[in-house]
Formats: structure tokens, C-alpha cells, sequence
């Protein structure tokens, strides 16, 4: 099995837009409330998935995810709940337009103004893969690849954007594996007047093995940029799960492979604090598994 696969989150946003000249609504990402925007901070994730039914049965019994089938695109788009609030969509794949299988987790940045985050990709020398366009509730979306090739989606929300919790079961922590952490850091950091770079040195590790970079707003973590684990591995950003203890983790990656996933890394100790896995459902999209207390 391929662990990792190429980036094709374009295809999600083809299908969102329809075929026709009026693009599709979706829900809003905040349970419809009004609430600030967090520049900066990943605060959306649609699944791409080939396997609807063994998505759904995966992720609600192993962390108890609620998918619920949104109604204009019945049997292709679902919003995933987690403890009462949205964390999620899911799409099927069979719905978008190519015969690849592009199963993947992809992660919505937020920006105040889209199309200022355009300009900033361009000048930054990024590329732009989908130009910016509403679809109704969820606000306005944008596909982009950064100059080492890591596609990102931004979205700008007309109600703000959901309050972030750390539960076991949320998406809590976001990297970018990269060619040159330090390259992508300036990249990303000039998305922002208000993002700044802080790089981190483990005592565990040299510093020539991991270049770690953190994305900081006000003295907050946004998200870490690393030299990639492997050569082979593309750049792409890894969204990540919080896990509350190694003995849950331990309980998790037994349960992947019994309700149809794979675990792709096992758990290992990582220099920062805790334990990381990385697992994939019944799809083959990948999604790594930290352990993280409150």
C-alpha cells in the first residue's frame, strides 16, 4: 500500500463548484453561530474518501464521529460532528471527476480575505490551483500549492470560524513535511502580517536530522513545519488527532486493523512530548494519532 499519496485536493473543490454555472451551497463550518475569525489556524477537514460506509463505521466507533448526509448533495457530501460540534465534511469519491484514487484528508486554512491571501500565494511564489469562489453557508474557497508543491484550501467564513477544543478525537495540531522547513516557513509566514516563525531544537535530537519550524500568531502555535520523515515522501501537511494517553493510543491502533484500517507508522516517542502514530481508514487516507494532555 501506498502510505502517502500525491495531493489532489483541486478535485474536491471541482466538485463542490457543480458542473454548471451556479456553484453548490454548503453548511456552515460553526453550527451556523457568529464568532471571530482565527486567521492562520486550520479550522476545517473534508475527507476524500472511496469507501463511504467503512469511513463512517471507522471513525464513529474508534472515536465516536457523527455523519450526517447533507441534503442538496444527498449520498455524496456528509458532515462529521464530534461531542455536538462540526469538526468536518466528507465526500465521496466516486462523485468527483477523475478515475485516480485521490482518498486524502484535506485541511482548510483560515484567511480574513481571500482574495489578499491569493495575491500574497502569488507573490510569495506559490501557485494558485482554484481560484477563489463562494459556496453559500461555508463562505469563500481557494486551492493552492506552495513553491515546494504542498497544496493548501483556505476558506474565509461569513459567520466565523468554530471554536477549537481538545478532546480526544479532535484535530488539534497540523504539520507540513517539506523538502526545507525554512523555505515553507517563510512562505507561510508571509500569508500573514500577524504569523511569525520559531524554530525549535529537540535536546534529543541533532539539529542537522529535524529542521522544526513553528507558525506562531500572538504567542500561539499555529501549526509546525518539518523536513519531511522520508525522501521519497511528497510535501504535503499532515493533520493530526489528539489522543489522551499512551495506553489509549495503544487501545486505538488495536482496534484500526479490526474495524478496517491499517496502522502505517506505529507508535513512537516524539522529542517534542508524547506519542505519534499514523493510521489510515478503510479509504487509505492517512491521518496521524498524537498523544497530547490538556
Amino acid at each position: 500500500m501506498q502510505i502517502f499519496r500525491y495531493s489532489c485536493a483541486v478535485f474536491l473543490f471541482v466538485f463542490l463548484t457543480g458542473c454548471g454555472t451556479t456553484p453548490l451551497g454548503l453548511p456552515s463550518i460553526n453550527n451556523g453561530e457568529l464568532r471571530e475569525r482565527q486567521p492562520g489556524n486550520f479550522v476545517w477537514h473534508d475527507l476524500i474518501s472511496d469507501d463511504v460506509s467503512g469511513s463512517i463505521r471507522f471513525y464513529s466507533q474508534l472515536f465516536g464521529w457523527e455523519f450526517t448526509e447533507f441534503s442538496p448533495l444527498s449520498e455524496r457530501y456528509w458532515t462529521i460532528s464530534h461531542r455536538g460540534r462540526l469538526i468536518g465534511g466528507m465526500v465521496a469519491q466516486s462523485s468527483l471527476p477523475t478515475t485516480n484514487d485521490v482518498s486524502q484528508w484535506v485541511s482548510l486554512l483560515s484567511v480574513d480575505d481571500a482574495e489578499a491571501a491569493r495575491q500574497r500565494v502569488l507573490e510569495a511564489g506559490g501557485e494558485v490551483l482554484r481560484q477563489p469562489i463562494t459556496l453559500g453557508e461555508r463562505g469563500t474557497i481557494a486551492v493552492f500549492a506552495d513553491p515546494q508543491g504542498g497544496i493548501f484550501a483556505t476558506v474565509t467564513s461569513p459567520n466565523g470560524d468554530p471554536k477549537l477544543t481538545n478532546h480526544e478525537g479532535d484535530f488539534f495540531w497540523h504539520e507540513l513535511w517539506t523538502a526545507s522547513a525554512d523555505e515553507a516557513a517563510g512562505f507561510y509566514s508571509s500569508l500573514s502580517d500577524r504569523v511569525s516563525v520559531e524554530g525549535v531544537k529537540f535536546a534529543s535530537e541533532q539539529p542537522d536530522v529535524v529542521d522544526y519550524q513553528l507558525l506562531v500568531r500572538a504567542g500561539f502555535a499555529l501549526a509546525g513545519i518539518r523536513s519531511r520523515p522520508a525522501q521519497d515522501l511528497p510535501t504535503l501537511w499532515m493533520p493530526f488527532l489528539r489522543v489522551s494517553s499512551e495506553q489509549r493510543l495503544a487501545e486505538i491502533l488495536e482496534r484500526v486493523p479490526q474495524l478496517g484500517g491499517e496502522v502505517l507508522v506505529p507508535a513512537i516517542a516524539r522529542p517534542a512530548a508524547g506519542f505519534l502514530a499514523v493510521i489510515a481508514g478503510p479509504s487509505g487516507a492517512p491521518v496521524a494519532l498524537q498523544t497530547w494532555s490538556k
